[in-house]
């Protein structure tokens, strides 16, 4: 896809880079992301993809903004407040650049509903703040043959994983944390608190490794290590990898399903 010069000239600091270059911000422009959860994560991650022109955006969120939102979600202000956040996202999103693709979910995410609203994506982000909403995602994503970054924080420790459990071989999600976690009453950040930074860190590296999912075929940036985990530490500071085996007996990606 060829850029346009106001296209060029906006997204130059990219295109010097040699691991990115014009290829690589064109292979930006035609990519389409899913986005699950519009909070603390999803947030910095939205802004740092839409700098980075991501062609076409799905957002999906049920949730409103509330005044405990403004200490960790950078995209909403004080007028935003009661109204719903995938709304809010997109308003954002059209005074930042309207040359951006934007569709919009304010539908809770179910069993019943994920696979349909991942389908036909290049990748999802899931920033959902409960164990069964990124379990549900994490299913669909195998379902629908999509890969998957799945996004978590609380208080003051991260962590972002990077599955392909639609393929032979390579773990999901399900295989990192099992089946216990299903029920909707699982822990949420609303319990345990959170730090707005750390969710900005967080996001920030989402962001980073979903670039690096998109133009991986270019080969110029490593790649996002598929069925690996990045804990983040905020208090040490600190950031480690760690490798997720794929189950056997996982109920989504394991042999037969």
């Amino acid at each position: 896809m060829a850029l346009s010069s106001a296209r060029l000239e906006r997204f130059a600091r990219h295109i010097v880079i040699p691991e990115i270059g014009g290829a690589g911000q064109a292979m930006l422009t035609e990519k389409h992301v899913v986005m699950v959860g519009l909070g603390g994560i999803g947030s910095p991650a939205l802004q740092y993809l839409a700098g980075a022109g991501i062609g076409r955006l799905t957002l999906i969120d049920d949730g409103a903004v509330e005044q405990s939102n403004l200490q960790r979600q950078t995209i909403y202000t004080e007028r935003d407040i009661g109204h719903g956040k995938a709304v809010a996202a997109r308003r954002w999103l059209a005074n930042f650049d309207d040359a951006l693709e934007v569709t919009i979910s304010d539908a809770r995410v179910t069993r019943d509903n994920a696979t349909q609203l991942v389908a036909g994506a290049d990748l999802v982000l899931d920033g959902t703040d409960t164990f069964a909403t990124r379990l549900a995602v994490s299913d669909a994503c195998v379902s629908a043959g999509v890969p998957l970054l799945s996004a978590a924080v609380g208080r003051f420790q991260g962590q972002v994983g990077a599955f392909r459990g639609h393929l032979a071989g390579e773990p999901c999600y399900r295989c990192f944390v099992g089946d216990a976690f299903d029920a909707e009453d699982c822990d949420s950040c609303a319990e345990d608190g959170m730090l707005g930074a750390m969710a900005g860190w967080v996001g920030t590296l989402a962001a980073m490794q979903s670039i690096k999912c998109l133009i991986e075929p270019l080969q110029t940036m490593n790649g996002p290590q598929w069925g690996h985990v990045q804990l983040l530490d905020g208090m040490a500071p600190s950031l480690r990898s760690f490798a997720i085996a794929k189950d056997p007996g996982c109920r989504a990606c394991g042999s037969p399903r």
